[in-house]
């Protein structure tokens, strides 16, 4: 979490606590019948049927309470957590909208353990054959 910085590194396990799937930013209220017919069902919280909060909606309040933490943070957070755990480079190119394997090697950069993984991967006695 070194790269959220250590000011914003204590949010995220807050505001993740307990979660295991549905959208982590929500809009405060339920959506009226006309916006839940035209809504992602993988855009509505199962547990309290509110719906995503817009890009530009938590863009502001980021900037008003997470002392500068912004979504492009939590973006390369997320890259990069893909990267370390072997995920291919094109789903995460699919996950982050980036249409470039240049744009995605800036975000996903292998931590130690996945080259530690790499090299046993090479020298193990299988591949020796």
């Amino acid at each position: 979490m070194d790269h959220l910085g250590h000011r914003h590194a204590h949010l995220l396990p807050r505001l993740i606590s307990g979660r295991e799937r549905g959208p982590l930013f929500l809009s405060e209220y339920r959506p009226g019948p006309h916006r839940l017919a035209t809504t992602d069902p993988g855009d509505i919280c199962p547990e309290t049927g509110r719906v995503r909060l817009g890009y530009d909606r938590a863009r502001i309040l980021l900037a008003h309470y997470a002392d500068g933490l912004r979504l492009h943070q939590l973006r390369y957070s997320s890259a990069t957590h893909l990267g370390e755990a072997n995920t291919s480079a094109n789903v995460i190119m699919a996950k982050t909208g980036h249409k470039s394997l240049r744009s995605v090697q800036r975000y996903v950069k292998p931590g130690q353990a996945a080259v530690h993984q790499a090299t046993e991967t090479l020298s193990s006695p299988r591949r020796r054959g």
